[in-house]
């Protein structure tokens, strides 16, 4: 009668399931759509923020790649006004794993990442409220970016990410690099 009951609860719990074992993390070929956002370079008054959406694939020894677009908006303060900067860059990176608990649970990867995209300066305004010219203006802009990121599973199909980031571009009139701290949620997709 126990073992009746053992196998129905297997069945019962296998057909419930979301398609994938408990261990069945990080293999290659599995690939996963990448929601984020956060903060950039600190949190003044008003917000310097940025939101992004990316795909990403796993490759053997549990590294992946990501491919993706970002929107940075982050504000200037001239004579009391924001002046806002905002860029909007595409990614092309190579992660490593380097750490990860014993049930596959929490994996902590460093990567990097070739950036290139379009800046642009107060909109393209360059008439200032009190009547200064801007001398900054829209650019494109390339470089690349170091990212320290941990993802911790929530389910077998969706992973919480949180990173750590410092981007470096060049082009820009307003400075090279942007420190990003963020959130997002990976949805595993096969």
């Amino acid at each position: 009668m126990k073992r009746c009951l053992f196998l129905l609860a297997a069945c019962v719990s296998l057909a419930l399931s979301s398609g994938q074992a408990y261990a069945q993390r990080y293999l290659p070929g599995m690939k996963g759509v990448e929601l984020r956002g956060g903060f950039a370079g600190g949190s003044e008054a008003p917000v310097n923020w940025y939101t992004g959406f990316a795909v990403s694939g796993y490759t053997k020894k549990a590294n992946h790649w990501v491919a993706g677009a970002e929107y940075l908006l982050r504000n200037y303060d001239y004579r009391g006004n924001p002046v806002p900067r905002a860029q909007f860059t595409a990614e092309g990176g190579y992660y490593l794993k380097f750490l990860s608990d014993p049930t596959k649970t929490l994996f902590l990867s460093i990567g990097g990442s070739a950036l290139a995209g379009y800046e642009t300066v107060n909109w393209g305004e360059r008439m200032m409220p009190d009547g200064s010219t801007l001398l900054d203006g829209d650019a494109f802009i390339y470089g690349g970016a170091l990212t320290l990121e941990l993802e911790t599973y929530i389910t077998d199909r969706i992973v919480l990410l949180a990173h750590v980031r410092e981007r470096a571009l060049w082009g820009s009139s307003l400075g090279v690099f942007t420190t990003q701290f963020g959130l997002g949620l990976k949805f595993i997709i096969n």
